[in-house]
């Protein structure tokens, strides 16, 4: 699946919401996320008007490490 061109920091921190991630610290132009789910995991995301394609398929795939589920899946549950 291909992912969103258009997609902001801040929109992402809300869509990862659904995943019990919740803005813990944020230093300058960057939030750092946490969650508990599956045990602690922290990321950290640029608060960019649009998020660079690397950037975010970065972001998506320790995520998807971190739940254990593919990241096609994740991809196509968040957008």
């Amino acid at each position: 699946m291909r992912l969103p061109r258009e997609i902001s920091g801040e929109e992402l921190a809300k869509l990862l919401k659904k995943y019990g991630y919740e803005i813990t610290r944020q230093t300058g132009s960057h939030s750092r996320l946490t969650t508990t789910l599956h045990g602690e995991h922290h990321i950290t995301i640029p608060a960019h008007n649009y998020l660079k394609i690397g950037t975010l398929s970065s972001i998506l795939s320790d995520i998807s490490i971190h739940l254990k589920v593919e990241k096609s899946d994740l991809i196509k549950d968040l957008f």
